[in-house]
């Protein structure tokens, strides 16, 4: 299973070159790894998130309906 991140809990870790209301939502997609609790999930992260720890609320994720092989890479953002 693959799911998007939202971008707000990372305020000041990660800077998206965009400014506010043109500034992603959503980043991703990310694969499940694991289920850590009733409502966390460890991610697979690419190596440019590297500062980021790797467990989410399920709050900060949404499933991913599309092909993960169309996605747009992190530096491209």
């Amino acid at each position: 299973n693959y799911v998007l991140l939202k971008v707000l809990p990372w305020k000041g870790v990660v800077r998206f070159r965009k400014k506010q209301k043109l500034a992603p939502r959503f980043v991703g997609p990310f694969e499940i790894t694991k289920k850590v609790g009733p409502v966390a999930y460890q991610l697979e992260l690419p190596e440019e998130l590297n500062g980021v720890h790797d467990t989410f609320h399920v709050s900060n994720l949404k499933k991913c309906l599309a092909d993960p092989t169309l996605q747009v890479p992190l530096d491209e953002i």
